[in-house]
């Protein structure tokens, strides 16, 4: 693919989109981020399962709290997507290396984190009436896939 590619979820609770995204990562050549509490075990059937046999293939890295990860990480760059965000994903320029930084399914992103990166807040368009959010795996999608079509042209 050329570029490097790193998914973070903080607090994520539902096994099933975990490992929907941890395939996801597999298949894009992208780091998993996880940052703790998670709502389920890394040892869960659910997580195995909905991640099928990419999931021993994975780049996963586990962070004990948003301290921990900022540490060992440091970031050059953090993209935060959230139904909160006041800018279009899709008019962001991405960069190699870029972090691209998940709320949990069903609080979000943690309260501090609107004030403290609001210049980082990203949504994804979505016209529909009734909107509200995505499924976070198919939120995950959306944004990783537009970073590979910005890097690779589409040919990846």
């Amino acid at each position: 693919m050329g570029f490097e590619l790193n998914i973070v979820l903080v607090a994520p609770e539902i096994p099933q989109n975990t490992g929907s995204i941890g395939r996801l990562c597999v298949n894009l050549g992208a780091r998993l981020h996880l940052v703790k509490p998670l709502g389920f075990s890394l040892d869960e059937s659910k997580l195995k399962r909905a991640g099928l046999d990419y999931w021993p293939h994975l780049e996963l890295r586990v962070h004990d709290d948003w301290d921990a990860f900022l540490a060992a990480e440091h970031p050059a760059r953090l993209v935060f997507a959230s139904t909160k965000g006041t800018k279009n994903l899709f008019e962001l320029r991405f960069r190699n290396g870029e972090y691209l930084v998940f709320g949990n399914e069903t609080g979000g992103l943690p309260a501090a984190f609107y004030e403290r990166y609001a210049a980082d807040l990203y949504r994804i368009p979505m016209p529909g009436a009734q909107h509200r959010s995505l499924n976070l795996a198919n939120a995950v999608a959306v944004a990783a896939y537009e970073a590979c079509r910005q890097f690779s042209g589409g040919d990846g």
